[in-house]
C-alpha cells in the first residue's frame, strides 16, 4: 500500500487523458501536496515522503507550464520528464546514502533492524532497481516522443511497465531475502 501511496500522483497523471494535461499535473500537484500533507501530520518523517516532496515539485512546475502554454512542446515529453524526474530523485537518494525505499520500508519494519546493514542492503538494491526502471522508462518516452508517438498505445505500456516491473521486483526481492534469513536462524 506504501507504494501505491507514493507514486499515487504519478498515476492520476498518467490515467487523465492526455488533452487535458494541464488538468492532469494540477490534480497531480493536488494528490502529492495532500498525501505529504496527511503523511506528515500522522507523524511520517521525511525521510519516507522523498518522493511526495518531489513529486510536489514537479508537478507544479509541470501545471504551470501547463496552464501558461497548453500547446507548449513540453507536453510531448511530458511523461519521459515524470519517469526521469523520478530517476533523478531515486538516484539522488542513493548518491546521499539514503535510499527512497528506506524511508517506506521503515513503515512496516520494526525499529531494531532500521539501522542494520542487511535492512540498509536491500534497500538500495531495491532503490536502484527502481532507478534503473525509471531511466529506462524516461528514455523509451524519450524515444517515442521524439517520433511522434508520445501519447501511442506502446507509450502507455511502457509507462505502466515502469512501475509495474519495479514493483514487483520488489516483492519478489524482499520475498527471497526474508525467505533467506529465515533459513539462517533455523
Amino acid at each position: 500500500m506504501s507504494y501505491l501511496r507514493t507514486f499515487l500522483p504519478w498515476i492520476v497523471f498518467a490515467v487523465i487523458p492526455s488533452g487535458d494535461w494541464q488538468w492532469g499535473a494540477l490534480a497531480a500537484l493536488v494528490v502529492a501536496v495532500a498525501i505529504t500533507a496527511q503523511q506528515k501530520a500522522a507523524g511520517t518523517g521525511f525521510d519516507a515522503l522523498v518522493i511526495e516532496a518531489g513529486s510536489a515539485v514537479f508537478f507544479a512546475v509541470l501545471a504551470a507550464i501547463a496552464f501558461a502554454d497548453p500547446h507548449s512542446g513540453v507536453h510531448d515529453y511530458s511523461a519521459a520528464l515524470s519517469s526521469g524526474t523520478l530517476a533523478v530523485i531515486a538516484g539522488v537518494s542513493l548518491a546521499v546514502g539514503r535510499p527512497f525505499t528506506l524511508g517506506i520500508a521503515k513503515r512496516t519494519t520494526p525499529r531494531e533492524y532500521w539501522e542494520l546493514k542487511p535492512f540498509v542492503r536491500v534497500n538500495v538494491v531495491i532503490t536502484a532497481a527502481w532507478t534503473a526502471a525509471f531511466v529506462v522508462t524516461a528514455v523509451v518516452l524519450a524515444v517515442l516522443a521524439h517520433s511522434g508517438n508520445a501519447h501511442s498505445t506502446p507509450a502507455a505500456v511502457v509507462q505502466i511497465a515502469g512501475f509495474a516491473v519495479p514493483m514487483v521486483f520488489t516483492v519478489r526481492y524482499v520475498a527471497h531475502v526474508q525467505a533467506k534469513a529465515a533459513q539462517v536462524t533455523r
